[in-house]
């Protein structure tokens, strides 16, 4: 009897939550032929009251699972799903093509002014569903996450009429310059060998079970797996895997990688755009910022609005979202903050009329070390101010010394710099976990600021400007920017927060597409930027900057030599000693 009372009570809890919409819900599945005769799977929920639903739509390549009559039980216990049911709008997922129960060839960050593209695939789409899905109020909207990010993007730039707002959240934009798979030429390798296996397959064959992938043995750690691959040795234990041999055939940023460059595309876009991302976000970081900028510096016109909080990638719409390794960033960061506050009002707004566009702010950022949001118009903010620190001699200093100094460190590829304490997989919390793993090191140079007398916040980019010479004719450059936290008895005394790391690679110093050696010994100038903060440093604590040629095995060991990355061997690998004048600088803007 208990039993069932129990039953009862949950029953009518979730009923309540609901409001009961939920339970008049259907879902169907459909085969949506493109203008190429490709069948896309596609999977519609819909609400069985009313009438006048707005559509929302996100493609993916990770599957709509589950197929068939189920109805995910992720609508039922996930807030942002919850909250566009309960206001009835269309849900639809799609297969993009070549992936999972969809038809015809995949293809990787496909190009925009291809002649069948995302584009094409997005607007008939929306063209068939507007057709043929009753009671449909002729208003769709795009959203989608990471790679789902890359192709709400593409949906924007569409033309279809119906579109009216769309979301890329943490999109993938530039695989060369930023995200997943390289870092200013430098590849991710942890990253990349992870995530290359399951999107890169010559054939496809529908299936609700999608390809199969290579399972690789990582229990000796990551750092020791990768020590002596190459990215040729890679390239055969994953075989076959499609873009990764058309990436050894463009190992600069050629023709072929600038037309996968999202934002040589973000010209003339008509649907409203919310762009949103994590400041910690490790995949994904570099695609929310430049998108944002792409738009608001190519398409003026266009209603173009940007969040970025405290998240990891995708966070925002998780549990706990909050929450990252040793920091709590207040429940302002919740998904439910982020939902109630951001996203849902876009949509409403853009897509059913309801609320105001002036409810949502231009540009909304999340000061990590302040746990507040500042907004503003544009970003950057008006009342910023532009700033200097110095590398010297140990210290950061505003002012550039008079007399050239200099300190050296020798950067050995066969030890290289570990990005992380834990080394037995890429944990998202590296991104603003504590650096005292790296303290003792020769091979990094440290400069430190005095304590701060009153709280300093930082927002935007951080230009890094090296003046070098190294013994050798190539090198990466790694730099690291932390909050180093008082030694004062508290819960994170002496803490080293990692704010933001980039990496660079030296042979690209003048061009990312016709890269030239360094001569050895001559001094040299390395400048490139990181991705943009919004961090404030406490009263007492400490800016410090880190710099070193090696974030292992985060970004893969440069051989240190200009050679074919795509064809050296590990006995390759040359030491090489770095020596780092005191006019290298990092530049960014105060607020």
């Amino acid at each position: 009897m208990k039993r069932f009372l129990s039953i009862l009570v949950i029953i009518f809890v979730l009923g309540i939550g609901l409001q009961l919409p939920w339970v008049k819900y259907s879902k169907s599945e459909y085969a949506i032929t493109m203008r190429d005769s490709v069948k896309l799977h596609t999977v519609v929920y819909t609400p069985r009251w009313g009438s006048n639903h707005p559509i929302l739509i996100q493609r993916t390549p990770y599957s709509c699972y589950p197929y068939g009559d189920d109805i995910p039980r992720d609508f039922l216990t996930n807030y942002l799903n919850r909250s566009y049911i309960l206001r009835g709008y269309i849900l639809v997922f799609q297969d993009v093509r070549g992936r999972f129960m969809s038809e015809g060839e995949y293809e990787n960050i496909r190009p925009a002014d291809a002649p069948i593209s995302e584009l094409t695939d997005s607007y008939d789409t929306v063209e068939w569903l507007i057709n043929n899905i009753k009671g449909n109020n002729g208003c769709v909207g795009f959203t989608g996450c990471s790679y789902p990010g890359f192709y709400a993007m593409q949906a924007g730039l569409c033309g279809h009429p119906a579109i009216k707002a769309v979301s890329p959240q943490a999109p993938v934009t530039d695989w060369f310059m930023g995200d997943d798979l390289h870092h200013n030429g430098v590849m991710m390798i942890a990253d990349s060998f992870r995530f290359m296996p399951m999107m890169s397959h010559t054939s496809h064959t529908p299936s609700t079970e999608g390809e199969p992938t290579k399972r690789h043995d990582f229990s000796d750690g990551l750092y020791d797996f990768f020590l002596k691959a190459t990215r040729d040795s890679l390239r055969g234990v994953m075989h076959p895997s499609s873009f990764w041999d058309a990436m050894a055939e463009h190992p600069n940023y050629d023709e072929w990688w600038q037309r996968r460059d999202v934002r040589t595309h973000l010209y003339n876009i008509k649907p409203a755009v919310l762009v949103v991302g994590g400041t910690f976000d490790a995949e994904d970081c570099f695609g929310a910022w430049n998108t944002y900028k792409a738009i608001v510096s190519q398409s003026p016109q266009t209603d173009c609005r940007l969040v970025m909080g405290p998240w990891a990638h995708g966070a925002w719409k998780s549990r706990n979202a909050e929450k990252l390794g040793d920091f709590d960033f207040g429940r302002t960061a919740s998904t439910r903050y982020y939902v109630d506050n951001f996203e849902l009002p876009f949509f409403e707004y853009h897509l059913r009329g309801k609320g105001s566009a002036d409810a949502l702010p231009k540009v909304s950022v999340f000061l990590s070390g302040q746990n507040s949001w500042i907004t503003s118009q544009t970003w950057l903010p008006e009342q910023c101010t532009n700033a200097t620190l110095y590398l010297d001699q140990g210290e950061l200093k505003p002012i550039k010394g008079e007399a050239v100094t200099s300190m050296q460190y020798t950067s050995d590829p066969n030890c290289p710099v570990p990005f992380d304490e834990q080394l037995s997989y890429r944990r998202r919390e590296y991104m603003i976990a504590d650096q005292r793993f790296t303290d003792g090191r020769e091979d990094v140079l440290r400069y430190i600021s005095e304590p701060l007398v009153e709280n300093y916040t930082i927002v935007g980019p951080i230009k890094v400007n090296l003046n070098m010479a190294i013994t050798t004719t190539d090198i990466d450059l790694a730099v690291r920017v932390i909050d180093l936290h008082p030694e004062d008895g508290s819960e994170k005394s002496g803490y080293q927060m990692l704010v933001r790391g980039e990496v660079m690679r030296a042979r690209y110093r003048n061009s990312f597409t016709n890269p030239t050696p360094i001569v050895p010994q001559e001094p040299t100038t390395v400048s490139f930027t990181m991705p943009d903060i919004a961090h404030t440093f406490k009263a007492g604590h400490r800016i410090m900057v880190c710099v070193q040629s090696s974030w292992f095995p985060l970004a893969e060991c440069s051989p240190q030599q200009f050679v074919d990355m795509w064809s050296y061997s590990s006995s390759d690998f040359l030491p090489s000693t770095v020596t780092l004048f005191n006019d290298s600088s990092i530049e960014f803007n105060t607020l």
